[in-house]
């Protein structure tokens, strides 16, 4: 199924995790619907860097999420996130374009490996740097 031109929804469900642990990772009709915001904000992306963005993390079911160890209230629960990568661009690159011309609620450069972009009723731009600490996540506004 797509949910935009460029983007599919087994590209938003695909998990390692959820494939090893059994974990049947299908989203409700409202969590797609959700996914459809974010792939659509993904295509500005996109378009704006004039190159292929890969997605690692997108739709993640309660007990996925609850198996990475990441929070119960993460917008990945709902579809209105996704973490990715731009190809030919850096995390920071990423950020430093994407803050500019779309909206989001949250934007995170995360640990110098990929960009985490939420979406809500509200859209905060709130742009972050997330770091690896003595063993903890820190994240520091940018």
């Amino acid at each position: 199924m797509n949910l935009s031109p460029n983007f599919k929804l087994s590209e938003f469900v695909r998990s390692d995790t959820a494939d090893r642990e059994g974990i049947d990772n299908t989203p409700s009709e409202s969590d797609i619907n959700n996914l459809r915001r974010i792939a659509y904000t993904l295509e500005i992306v996109r378009l704006v860097l004039g190159a292929p963005v890969y997605i690692s993390s997108g739709y993640r079911c309660l007990e996925l999420n609850r198996a990475i160890g990441s929070s119960d209230t993460s917008k990945h629960v709902k579809g209105l996130a996704a973490d990715f990568t731009v190809k030919g661009y850096t995390p920071k690159e990423s950020v430093e374009i994407i803050r500019k011309v779309v909206g989001f609620n949250t934007l995170i450069q995360e640990f110098g490996q990929w960009v985490h972009l939420d979406l809500s009723d509200d859209l905060e731009h709130t742009v972050l740097l997330a770091l690896h600490i003595n063993g903890e996540t820190h994240y520091n506004k940018i």
